[in-house]
């Protein structure tokens, strides 16, 4: 297993490298001047200055190769300092978002707490519904359950955030007075009453994306099991006298997840990526909102660094999911 994960770490180095030029090479072409917003009154001598000092003036090749290796260099020491208050990235040079003025990674980590609070929190939630949900419809197939939990998945998967974001703001915020509409980003969770505060604040948005990762998940979960219980190892336990509950959980289970695990572990990224039509709906300062503002304001260091972190975390991702193969099948193996 050591050795398979040390190769897929290894094989994973070039795939980055071609998602990173990919990425740069697409915002290179894809048209905008960040000079657009600058005043009219400012004169064509200092925007040329200005453009010169973002790095604007440089060849494209050299310009991706100082994004490259501030990135790899430079942002995983930021993220060293953050997390152990040290300076190891003080005197260093930083990729700096161009509408802002400030370093990329300042403003991920200022904007990660609130996309993990809520996007986080409501993946969470939604794979703890999902998969008993999926277990227990496949189990009662075509019951009352299955029926409903068919008809309200259908519908999770079908109303979009913007819609059902809408509506729960409209139902439990302003008719029924019970949480606020508008996610305070500013709030901290200093005490008991001030928890309190923030959980309500998360209960609505949290509720809308968790609607549909427990849909969607709750699907998968339902087909990998009917496919599992009409299996003759199935029938071969059961013929050995073990109770219903060994047969399903002990079993039929964890030969269902191997596929399920794909579809949760490749949906990590977005927790990253955020739900960026929600976010929008609440007011959310997350990741999401944060790469739709710089796209907006043509910040290419900040959509560059963003996009290029969720391709990390996909390809991360993917070797955890492959892992997973090996701890919950027995009969694969890496070695």
């Amino acid at each position: 297993m050591l050795t398979y994960t040390l190769r897929r770490l290894l094989t994973s180095i070039p795939t980055l490298l071609f998602i990173a030029l990919t990425i740069f090479l697409l915002l290179e072409l894809a048209p905008g001047d960040p000079m657009a917003q600058v005043p009219l009154t400012v004169p064509p001598e200092v925007k040329e200055k200005m453009r010169l000092a973002l790095g604007l003036g440089e060849p494209a090749y050299i310009r991706f190769w100082k994004w490259l290796v501030q990135f790899f260099w430079v942002e995983p020491l930021n993220f060293i300092d953050w997390l152990f208050n040290t300076s190891f990235a003080a005197e260093k040079q930083r990729v700096i978002s161009w509408q802002t003025r400030s370093p990329v990674m300042d403003i991920v980590v200022q904007r990660m707490p609130q996309t993990l609070w809520v996007v986080g929190m409501s993946y969470i939630v939604g794979i703890l519904i999902a998969i008993p949900i999926g277990i227990y419809s496949a189990y009662r197939q075509y019951s009352v359950f299955d029926q409903v939990g068919t008809f309200v998945t259908m519908v999770g998967f079908s109303i979009p955030p913007f819609f059902s974001g809408v509506l729960v703001i409209v139902v439990f915020s302003i008719f029924l007075g019970w949480f606020p509409s508008i996610y305070d980003t500013t709030h901290q969770v200093t005490d008991w009453d001030s928890f309190v505060v923030q959980l309500k604040q998360m209960i609505m948005p949290v509720m809308v994306l968790a609607l549909q990762t427990t849909a969607q998940i709750s699907r998968f979960m339902r087909a990998s099991m009917l496919d599992n219980l009409n299996q003759d190892y199935v029938r071969t336990v059961r013929a050995k006298g073990l109770s219903e509950t060994v047969v399903v959980l002990s079993h039929v289970l964890r030969n269902s997840l191997i596929p399920v695990v794909t579809v949760i572990a490749l949906g990590v990224p977005a927790i990253f990526g955020g739900a960026i039509i929600t976010e929008q709906v609440f007011k959310v300062n997350g990741i999401g909102q944060l790469l739709i503002t710089a796209i907006q304001a043509n910040d290419l260091p900040m959509v560059q660094t963003l996009t290029f972190i969720f391709a990390i975390l996909i390809v991360f991702f993917n070797l955890v999911a492959d892992l997973l193969y090996g701890i919950l099948d027995p009969r694969i193996r890496y070695d």
